[in-house]
């Protein structure tokens, strides 16, 4: 794994995330966030978070060479959430999403990693078409999306899932 590239912030680090990466999944799959606006994944145990991130994250990761980060507060070396690019079925273009520990929410950190996280995927990966989607419910979301200079375009649903979601879009000036 360690042939993924990283990346670096002024106070972050961001490295594709691996089986390592378990418990800090275990504890951001059961926050009350997560389970309010992206969902129950039924991750319980160790073992399901190290499951989780082989079967929903390390493909992507093999097969477009980006997908998950896992943000590392470069101080003191602690996992505070992530923040990634996702190729979802039923979204056209890829998806820009992030997720944060309620302890490490209010400090920045979304819209440094994201903002590095939109650079690379335009400047390194050659994305040209970068959404993200969000529910209607998550204003704190929303409002970090359209500092990123996403610009809300349309509702959505994907697939086996009845939510009403609210689809925001980047386009690349650059042809």
């Amino acid at each position: 794994m360690s042939h993924y590239r990283s990346f670096e912030t002024e106070r972050l680090l961001l490295k594709p995330t691996t089986e390592e990466d378990a418990a800090l999944f275990l504890d951001l799959l059961n926050t009350p966030k997560w389970l309010r606006y992206i969902g129950d994944r039924n991750v319980r145990t160790l073992e399901d978070a190290k499951a989780y991130i082989n079967s929903r994250i390390r493909p992507q990761l093999e097969r477009l060479g980006y997908a998950n980060y896992t943000v590392i507060r470069k101080v003191d070396q602690v996992k505070v959430g992530v923040c990634g690019l996702y190729d979802r079925e039923g979204l056209e273009g890829i998806d820009i999403g992030f997720a944060y520990l309620p302890e490490y929410e209010r400090n920045g950190y979304a819209y440094e990693a994201a903002h590095e996280i939109k650079r690379a995927g335009l400047e390194e990966f050659g994305i040209r078409r970068l959404g993200a989607i969000t529910s209607k419910k998550n204003i704190a979301s929303q409002k970090l999306l359209e500092k990123l200079g996403l610009k809300f375009s349309k509702t959505v649903k994907l697939p086996d899932d009845d939510e009403e979601l609210l689809f925001y879009a980047f386009v690349s000036d650059a042809s």
